[in-house]
């Protein structure tokens, strides 16, 4: 099968959507398939051009049989709302001329979060008369209102029109949480063209391992700290000043210490609270590069997911949960009553505490701190639930759905 792909975000990027998209490619190519990805210029979060790059009109790369595509666009960092939707939109008419000259595909995909990627792919599968596939990963824009980024407004009403417009002229849907199948069922969307592909590690990467010493000693890490571990994006949806309220209340333990890794909109404002504060027991790390992410996760006693306590964060499942699990480690999870929640105490791999409340997770980390026992207990049950969610079948679950998808709609090469 030949794929082409169209997202934002794209390796050697690190957020959740540029490694689930790679990591799958990767896969598929090992299958056989030929993958086409049509992507922008390396820059997030920061909204800078990564070294090795230049935001040019066209340029093509070869990454582990992957042929990449990259095109121009407007930049932004990932801060505010107006900006980054410029940056969203200035993908779209790129990404179709560059479409349209790529050379027989079967299937065009695009994902989510960014609605004008999905937009491309809608458009240049329409010309060269091909099936769409939109994989659903964030029910964008309803996030925006979750985070607080924007209210209510003609704006956000013209946004939600053209979301539910690419569901119903998408050939088949691919959503990451059962809460989103839900979500588009209730809003009339066909059920019948919804598929559940939830998200996965890959466990070629993610493995338990001793911690990384050279690391430790780096971020003066030593054999008697007990880490909480943050890995992952810093932004508005994740309320991490939180995490900061329950740092400060955890002073007196001076052997639990909270790691922050990676990069965000928060994540300055973070570290000056963090220094007002004079937090001594909290660490922050800038964005990594994929291949080490996996070492400062071996730092970690506990990984702490954790989302602001709004209706929308409960029928999404961060990323992070699954590399945590791959890793062997426990999970504590803050975050609204929902699926990643289940996830979390049904496989009793961790255990939730009520998102936005700064003394219950004090207590709870306090806690595994002081039982060791318990904690060792989870970790065993994370690893060992860990394959149900691998990377790998997520990238086989996701081939099923094209080839049906094949079957089911014509497919008329130009």
């Amino acid at each position: 099968m030949n794929i082409l792909f169209l997202t934002d975000n794209f390796f050697p990027e690190r957020n959740a959507a540029a490694s689930r998209v790679y990591e799958r490619a990767c896969y598929w190519v090992k299958w056989g398939h030929q993958v086409t990805v049509i992507t922008c210029t390396p820059n997030f979060p920061e909204g800078k051009v990564f070294k090795g790059y230049k935001n040019k009109w066209y340029q093509v790369e070869n990454i582990d049989g992957i042929r990449v595509v990259r095109i121009k666009t407007f930049i932004a960092a990932n801060k505010g709302f107006f900006l980054r939707i410029i940056d969203s939109i200035s993908f779209t008419i790129p990404a179709i001329i560059a479409g349209l000259f790529q050379q027989k595909p079967d299937v065009v995909v695009a994902t989510s979060p960014s609605l004008f990627a999905a937009v491309a792919g809608l458009v240049v599968a329409k010309i060269r008369r091909l099936p769409f596939v939109m994989e659903v990963s964030d029910l964008w824009p309803a996030s925006i209102i979750g985070v607080g980024a924007m209210k209510e407004s003609f704006l956000i009403r013209c946004l939600e029109k053209l979301e539910l417009f690419l569901y119903r002229h998408a050939a088949s849907l691919i959503v990451l949480s059962p809460a989103f199948q839900e979500n588009l069922i209730s809003r009339n969307i066909s059920a019948d063209k919804i598929h559940v592909v939830i998200n996965g590690v890959d466990m070629t990467r993610y493995y338990p391992r001793p911690p990384e010493l050279e690391l430790a000693k780096q971020y003066q890490i030593t054999a008697d700290h007990f880490v909480v571990g943050y890995i992952g994006t810093h932004g508005m949806a994740h309320a991490l000043e939180n995490i900061l309220h329950s740092a400060e209340l955890l002073k007196h333990q001076p052997n639990i210490k909270f790691l922050f890794v990676g990069a965000g909109a928060a994540r300055d404002e973070l570290m000056r609270e963090a220094e007002k504060k004079a937090l001594n027991n909290v660490c922050f790390v800038p964005s990594q590069a994929k291949e080490k992410i996996a070492d400062f996760w071996s730092l970690c006693h506990i990984a702490l997911v954790h989302l602001k306590n709004s209706p929308v964060f409960a029928e999404v499942i961060p990323s992070k949960i699954f590399e945590a699990m791959g890793m062997g480690l426990p999970i504590v999870i803050a975050a609204p009553a929902g699926v990643a929640v289940s996830i979390v105490e049904d496989d009793n791999v961790g255990v939730s505490v009520e998102p936005e409340n700064p003394k219950l997770l004090a207590h709870t980390i306090n806690h595994f701190f002081e039982n060791p026992g318990q904690l060792e207990v989870l970790a065993k049950n994370s690893y060992k639930k860990a394959p149900n969610f691998s990377r790998e079948q997520q990238a086989k679950n996701f081939i099923l759905v094209l080839k049906q998808t094949l079957t089911t709609v014509p497919n008329n090469h130009e």
